[in-house]
Parts: structure tokens; C-alpha cells; sequence
């Protein structure tokens, strides 16, 4: 079995949600392509520590706020400059340090908009973990139906204002005075610059101006290609689910239940070590549902999510 490096990777963010990336600088292996900022976890040392003492050495800082994220394995193929190799990238936030930042190994730096990154290339290892940064920690749920459409619009507001930039739009619509319902929601969301999928039917969601469509397990399933000029995630409760969405390639996917929840009260919790086995091969973004909190997003992290989905406690 060939050797696997452990890498220590650092997600250094900014409060607006810019991260740092830097150049690997000439005389190493893929020189020039960007990357984030970490290295080689030595042996017997923890990942923690290792983070730490390469920023230390890469750029003359030291971390004082780290949360782990998820893991990667990928398979580097050889180059020209660089032989074959697997890489076990373990994935940190750092959110708070002391010192300037400073290039200590002639590498470039960039504050980079996940949204829109602008330097190229990007090491091939890193592509799955750009696509999840663009999307934000809290992927809310709408809840009208049950708390009555004024308390609602309120707490939405008030979301919105805090910053909540992902909302589903999950009610029914079959009543002629809830069909007015999506449209002012969507002008509400759209108005603070956040993105909002309709729950199930992708042409009402390109008829209402919703940014994409989140899909049902068994609509899932059935689905052969994801809908073109929309953003596409689903529901997930199985490998096979799971499996399917990557497949498809959308966009990202909620697994559940991770705790017992009102909305499935029959349904067994996966728990936490569940959760993070069944997506530890999952190359899309995956949030958590179930009984979550804002309490839970630095273990959802720490599982592997991307963040948590909330539908009731968001609105509290």
C-alpha cells in the first residue's frame, strides 16, 4: 500500500468571508498553483499542532481560533516534477490570529471571494472544498404554515438582517391565499441579496424567480440529470441517496435526521458518527438536519458538514 502524507490545511477566513489562498513557490512540486496555506503533519503529531507551526513558518502568524472541519483523501498523479502520491488533507478554520501576515517562503498571497475566485490554477485536491465555501454555514427552512404568515415575515426579516444568505421555501401552496406566499418571499430574500429554493418543483421555481430547487429523497432518485440555470440540492436519509446526488453533481445536499426532530418523530436519529461515516466520501457540500441549533454548527463542522439546516429553531 503506497504511503499517505497527512497534510494540516488552513482555511484562514476574514469576517466578510474572504479566505486566504497562497502560491506554491518555485522549486516544489506544482509550483504556481494555489492552494491553502498548511503542510506535512509530522510523525506522532497532532494535526492541531501541526497547523499551528506551519503558519507559524509559511506566514509569521499564530492561530488563536481553530474549529477542525472535514478530511480528504485524494490521489496526486506524478508530474513531471512531483511522483505519484496520496495526500490525507485535514481541513481547519482559522478565525482569529496574532501577527502580520507575511510570505516567509516567497509564496504570493490572496484574499480570495468564494464566490469569486479570481487566481488560477487551484491545486485539483482543493475543488470540492471551493464549491462548499461558497455556500454559507445556515441553510434555513421556511416555517409560515406553522407559525402563521405575519410572525414569519417578521422573523425572516430580522434573519436576513443578521445576515442568513440560504433559505428553502417549504410550504403548500394549493390554497388560493398562500399562492401569493412564494412571490413574497422571494422579493423579501432577493432584496437582501440571499438565495432561496422552492421545495420540490423546478419550473414553478423558474417561473416564481427562485435561485434553484430543493428536491425530496424520492424526487431525487428518480432524477437522471440536474435541471439546467438553477441551483439544485436534496434531501438525503442513505449511502444510496447520497451517492445519487454526487452523481448528478448538484449542488449540495441535507442528510437527516442527526438528532430526533418534530417533523420526523418515527424516524431513527443517525447521531454524529454516523453522520460524519456516511459523507466521509461525499464530495458534495452536505448540511446537517435534525434537531439542530445554532449550538450544533462548530460539531457539524467538526463531522464534516458543510453547516447545519434548521427549520424551526432559526426562527426563534
Amino acid at each position: 500500500m503506497a504511503k499517505v502524507t497527512h497534510v494540516a490545511v488552513a482555511i484562514l477566513t476574514k469576517e466578510n468571508g474572504e479566505f486566504l489562498l497562497a502560491s506554491r513557490p518555485q522549486g516544489k512540486p506544482w509550483a504556481g498553483w494555489w492552494e491553502f496555506p498548511g503542510g506535512k503533519i509530522e510523525a506522532g503529531e497532532a494535526p492541531e499542532h501541526a497547523l499551528k507551526r506551519e503558519l507559524q513558518e509559511e506566514l509569521g502568524i499564530a492561530a488563536s481560533l481553530i474549529q477542525p472541519w472535514l478530511q480528504r483523501i485524494y490521489d496526486y498523479p506524478q508530474t513531471h516534477d512531483s511522483p505519484a502520491k496520496t495526500v490525507h488533507l485535514h481541513f481547519f478554520f482559522v478565525t482569529e490570529w496574532q501577527g502580520e501576515l507575511h510570505a516567509h517562503e516567497g509564496q504570493q498571497l490572496s484574499w480570495q471571494n468564494p464566490q469569486n475566485i479570481t487566481v488560477s490554477p487551484v491545486l485539483p485536491a482543493n475543488a470540492p472544498i471551493m464549491k462548499a465555501l461558497a455556500l454559507p454555514p445556515i441553510y434555513a427552512i421556511s416555517n409560515a404554515a406553522e407559525m402563521g404568515e405575519e410572525a414569519f415575515f417578521v422573523a425572516l426579516k430580522t434573519q436576513l438582517k443578521n445576515g442568513l444568505k440560504l433559505i428553502q421555501l417549504r410550504e403548500p401552496l394549493c390554497e388560493p391565499i398562500s399562492m401569493r406566499l412564494p412571490e413574497q418571499i422571494i422579493s423579501l430574500v432577493h432584496e437582501f441579496g440571499a438565495k432561496i429554493l422552492l421545495n420540490s418543483d423546478s419550473e414553478l421555481a423558474k417561473e416564481l424567480g427562485a435561485d434553484g430547487v430543493h428536491l425530496p429523497s424520492a424526487a431525487l432518485l428518480k432524477l437522471q440529470q440536474k435541471p439546467e440555470n438553477l441551483m439544485v440540492a436534496a434531501s438525503c436519509h442513505s449511502t444510496a441517496e447520497l451517492a445519487h446526488a454526487q452523481k448528478l453533481g448538484l449542488d449540495f445536499v441535507v442528510l437527516s435526521p442527526v438528532k430526533p426532530t418534530k417533523s420526523h418523530e418515527n424516524a431513527e436519529a443517525l447521531g454524529w458518527q454516523k453522520f460524519t461515516q456516511l459523507i466521509e466520501k461525499i464530495e458534495i457540500p452536505v448540511y446537517a438536519l435534525g434537531g439542530m441549533t445554532l449550538d450544533n454548527l462548530p460539531q457539524a463542522l467538526s463531522s464534516g458538514a458543510r453547516g447545519i439546516a434548521m427549520q424551526r429553531a432559526i426562527w426563534r
